[in-house]
């Protein structure tokens, strides 16, 4: 069987025909479709619109965009590992695509959908390859300029996205917590005001107690904010990338670092850190200069833990382009920030010196001596040094300004001379201020300790050779630095106490004044973190002084009172009975007049510790009652005997125990309702 002929050649030219212009109906849809959608999506529904019309439009497929298509975006590393140069076609269909966005400046391509953000940016990478290739594109000049375009956009973008999404500090959550870690710091402290000597310090705060309460920290120190919304850190990054590769590091630094700055400044506004130059904190008063530190204080902890943390992860996040200029955007980022608090930290350095600046400088030493090395993590590298030094330079001046100010402390101790007396031998002024102030020093013991730590062998020096009551070489020896310093300091208070007591003219109640003052540094020793650091041999030394002051008393007090009450033989035989008794009315007339003059003094004069004033009572009483009833006893028949016997014994040895009883209570009242019982 033969084969069939093959068709007539003239039959096969019409349907090569109608291939070739079917192919050509295809391309120009396709054509048509990549010249007007702008997008991806946009382009899946042209082809279903011309699908609807003709079902051969279905077989284009939807992969127009292959060329600007995020999985297509380059690197140099990919330029590297693609033999093949980027062709021209997609330069300008990219070219195309950053023109068309150019002409909308109002329009920004993150809140288009997500696809046309995706395509932008995949058309800037094609922009780039070609411009960093150096093909036709790059030689006509043609890519630099699509480049420049997109840098421009880019541009904004990124400022648009940084402030649209920055995260705004929650500025009355930290005030309360400020506020609340404020009211429960060492405000009732007396030693936070002036010092004045001749006012009385009617708080007895506990620095240990409050301190403690201050260490509980800034609930916000260690909660890391995100300082821009997580959803626009992508964004950023894929912005500062293309920047960064395009060669316009320098804007990008320009723009990320102004707008970081100008917040992170916004910030520091909410904690209440203010810029204020060194003249303009020396002439802030002391009440707001205190307020200021304190604020400072808390503000440090804030910034460093919770802001400069989280701009470091935000840097590390963005600009993951470059090791280098992430480290410099950081530094140029926080600079102003940093300084700002470091120069509110010089200037009260340089203040003129003051004793109830202390702890508060302590307190901005700590906090400043406490972020350090986290600040070192955070500041790596070249750029960060500068930083850290000066970070360093700052706490050494605090440090310095410290130990300049306790000094003052001491020369304060040293000069000063009020001449008005406590008309009640009670507790001076000084004397409550100043043991405030020492158990206030206590609670930086730590820190006090570094500080001091090279004076501390010239403070032990200075102690012996002035030959004081402290002045056992072994005991020295134990103290730390702030002990030794502690020592002298309260050497100056009782050398202050000591002529102080002097202003009285009655012995007695120098003595009484003394007891009151040294038993109330006793206590607060005793009662603080100073009986740790002082220890018992100086809490005994005091303790003697205050038993030799008790005997003092009873001896310039009493020993008159008694001399009345010896027994010198009246009534004997030698004597007559006549004379005899003349001389016992004598004596208990003396008796009475020497005993109504100590009533109506002592009584108001003032022991404001109980056991020590029941111990005084107790003591005169076993002197001067068994005294009392045994003469009373030997020669009350004496006077008895006469008509007027009652003029001379005015007492029972119970009344006088009930008269003593009202000594040192300090009441007018009391003294005048025993005028009116005898």
């Amino acid at each position: 069987m033969s084969a069939s002929p093959p068709p007539p050649e003239e039959d096969a030219v019409p349907l090569a025909v109608a291939v070739a212009g079917n192919d050509r109906v295809l391309a120009a849809a396709h054509h048509i479709v990549k010249s007007l959608a702008t997008s991806k999506n946009a382009a899946d529904d042209m082809i279903r619109i011309l699908s609807g019309f003709d079902y051969r439009f279905s077989n284009i497929t939807s992969d127009l965009f292959h060329s600007t298509s995020p999985s297509r975006s380059r690197s140099p590393s990919d330029a590297d590992a693609d033999p093949e140069a980027p062709s021209l076609a997609d330069f300008d269909e990219a070219a195309r695509l950053i023109h068309l966005w150019d002409t909308t400046p109002e329009a920004l391509v993150f809140e288009a959908p997500e696809d046309d953000a995706a395509n932008y940016l995949a058309a800037v990478d094609v922009a780039v390859d070609h411009l960093a290739a150096g093909g036709a594109a790059a030689a006509s000049g043609r890519a630099g300029v699509a480049v420049q375009l997109a840098m421009a956009r880019l541009e904004d973008e990124l400022r648009h996205l940084m402030l649209h999404h920055a995260v705004p500090l929650d500025a009355s959550g930290l005030y309360c917590s400020l506020r609340r870690l404020s009211l429960e710091s060492m405000d009732d402290l007396d030693t936070s005001s002036e010092f004045d000597p001749t006012t009385p310090h009617s708080q007895e705060g506990a620095p240990d107690t409050a301190r403690s309460a201050s260490l509980v920290g800034n609930p916000f120190d260690d909660q890391l904010f995100d300082l821009v919304r997580p959803d626009a850190v992508d964004e950023l990054r894929a912005i500062a990338e293309r920047m960064g590769r395009a060669g316009y590091a320098s804007e990008l630094v320009q723009v990320y670092c102004g707008i970081r700055r100008d917040l992170l400044d916004e910030c520091l506004t909410v904690l209440g850190v203010e810029r204020l130059s060194i003249d303009e904190v020396q002439r802030v008063e002391w009440k707001q200069l205190n307020d200021k530190m304190k604020k400072w204080v808390h503000g440090v902890k804030t910034v460093v833990r919770s802001l400069l943390t989280g701009e470091r992860r935000l840097c590390d996040q963005v600009l993951a382009v470059s090791d280098e200029l992430r480290d410099e955007c950081f530094v140029e980022s926080t600079k102003v920030c940093i300084m700002q608090i470091l120069n509110f930290g010089d200037a009260v350095a340089v203040c003129p010196r003051s004793p109830e600046k202390v702890s508060r400088i302590l307190d901005m030493y700590e906090a400043l001596a406490e972020v350090i090395p986290e600040l070192k993590e955070l500041y790596y590298g070249t750029p960060g040094d500068d930083v850290i030094c000066d970070l360093e330079g700052v706490l050494g001046r605090l440090g310095d300004a410290v130990k300049g100010n306790l000094l003052e402390f001491g020369k304060v101790l040293q000069q000063e001379s009020s001449r008005r007396p406590m008309m009640a031998g009670e507790i001076h002024p000084i004397t409550r201020y100043v043991m405030n102030y020492l158990r206030l020093l206590v609670v930086y013991s730590d820190t006090l300790d570094k500080l001091l730590d090279e004076d501390a062998a010239g403070d032990a020096d200075h102690n012996a050779s002035n030959g004081g009551a402290d002045d056992d070489e072994e005991y020295l020896k134990s103290l730390t630095p702030l002990g030794h310093r502690l020592v002298k300091l309260m050497s100056y208070l009782e050398a202050n106490l000591e002529e102080k007591s002097k202003l009285y003219e009655d012995g007695a109640l120098q003595c009484i004044f003394s007891m009151n003052n040294t038993l109330y540094i006793v206590q607060k020793v005793k009662d603080s973190e100073l009986r740790r650091i002082l220890g018992d041999h100086w809490t005994r030394r005091r303790r003697g002084k205050i038993r030799q002051n008790s005997k003092s008393y009873l001896r310039i007090s009493w020993t008159k009172v008694l001399s009345y009450l010896k027994d010198d033989g009246h009534g004997s035989g030698s004597v007559s009975l006549g004379n005899s008794s003349s001389r016992v009315k004598e004596k208990f007339k003396n008796f009475n007049f020497a005993f109504d003059e100590i009533y109506r003094s002592q009584t108001l004069w003032k022991v404001p510790d109980p056991q020590l004033r029941e111990e005084l009572k107790i003591s005169i009483s076993e002197n001067v009652i068994p005294a009392y009833r045994a003469f009373l006893g030997r020669y009350g028949s004496l006077v008895d005997n006469g008509r007027s016997s009652g003029k001379y014994i005015k007492y029972t040895p119970e009344d006088l125990e009930n008269q003593l009883s009202d000594l040192f209570e300090g009441s007018l009242g009391s003294a005048n309702h025993s005028r009116r019982r005898l």
